[in-house]
């Protein structure tokens, strides 16, 4: 990878931060008013891989010989639908109330681009919640402000700490970047 100057497509300081633990040197680099639109036909499976196809789309006109960029999207899901970002408390409330004692599927679509070759794909991690109470929603909500998450919770935070019972696939993924996989499809290109 020492060939190639990495961009990471994102503002998410978990993404910066997961990248960063394959200790490889990168930059980030957002490009504003990308579209996040999708096709309402499409699968619900198939949305991350879209969005981060479309993403990875409004960086050609920067791409060099020697430039790789990184984008992703991830999407929570519980029974066919996506539980998106909320836009506020209560929202994020009503969203981990839905969660709460269920398994649900977290998808992250990631593509790898330069401008010889582009590497799309996506992980899926199956989360087990335990059933939360009141108190223990309205305590994440309150203490934590999860409106930047999709499926209003980190993994990582509090509710990831009590309410995980269990988990198949890649942690990581569930944080926001599946970094085996990309570091498996990096060694590829």
């Amino acid at each position: 990878m020492r060939n190639y100057k990495i961009i990471l497509a994102s503002n998410s300081p978990r993404r910066k931060e997961l990248l960063a633990g394959l200790d490889i040197d990168f930059e980030v680099k957002v490009l504003p008013g990308i579209d996040e639109k999708y096709p309402s036909d499409l699968p619900v499976k198939e949305i991350p891989q879209f969005i981060a196809k479309e993403k990875a789309a409004a960086y050609s006109d920067i791409l060099d010989d020697d430039t790789l960029v990184i984008t992703a999207d991830t999407v929570v899901v519980l029974e066919q639908h996506i539980l998106g970002k909320p836009c506020d408390d209560n929202e994020a409330r009503q969203m981990l109330h839905e969660l709460s004692g269920h398994t649900h599927q977290v998808i992250t679509g990631v593509c790898l681009t330069t401008l010889q070759k582009q590497c799309c794909f996506a992980v899926t991690t199956d989360v087990t919640f335990k059933h939360f109470t009141d108190d223990e929603i309205n305590y994440y909500v309150e203490k934590y402000h999860p409106l930047d998450k999709a499926g209003a919770y980190g993994i990582q935070e509090w509710i990831g700490h009590i309410g995980v019972t269990a988990l198949h696939g890649s942690y990581f993924n569930v944080m926001g970047l599946p970094v085996q996989r990309i570091y498996s499809e990096m060694q590829k290109m």
